[in-house]
């Protein structure tokens, strides 16, 4: 079976032309060692690269724990500043600040008539309770002592007790 045939014919002959005849020329060595090195270094990539991920995981990590944290001391700040703007709480503050309930306000008109009726606030009633007094700033024996009004008239502005509207 091992015959030697005669030279080939038709599609064998053309196919037999692109075959080298013959011992290989081309040596294997560079070709397995270029084999070799690609595949090293895509495991070297991939291994830098899943490194480089995780590393990123966990600093993802670290932000969304944090985050939490910032957003729960931001709703706790957020109750603290609404349960302090509640009316009642700001008229106890400013009952604890010494301040009194202004009543009804009078206005300048850019004529400069005064529109409304102007009232004195009422004087601050002594409470059952004591309540804190405001921290002093200045030395006691600077401050300035208030001057007795001479009866049947009344204080002025300035000497009458804040109103809660602060101005």
């Amino acid at each position: 079976m091992s015959a030697a045939r005669g030279p080939l014919k038709g599609r064998a002959a053309r196919l037999g032309r692109l075959m080298p005849s013959g011992p290989s020329s081309a040596a294997r060595t560079p070709f397995v060692l270029l084999v070799v090195l690609l595949l090293g270094g895509g495991l070297i990539t991939l291994l830098l690269l899943n490194s480089a991920l995780n590393q990123g995981s966990f600093k993802l990590r670290e932000l969304k724990d944090r985050t939490t944290e910032l957003t729960d001391e931001e709703q706790a700040l957020q109750r603290d500043v609404d349960a302090n703007a509640a009316p009642d709480a700001l008229e106890r503050r400013a009952r604890e600040l010494g301040m009194v309930p202004g009543g009804s306000p009078a206005f300048l008109g850019p004529d400069g008539k005064v529109l409304g009726e102007p009232t004195v606030a009422p004087s601050l009633k002594p409470s059952r309770t004591p309540s804190r007094a405001p921290a002093r700033t200045a030395d006691p024996g600077t401050a300035p002592k208030p001057t007795p009004t001479p009866t049947g008239t009344t204080p002025t502005a300035t000497e009458t007790a804040p109103t809660t509207s602060g101005r």
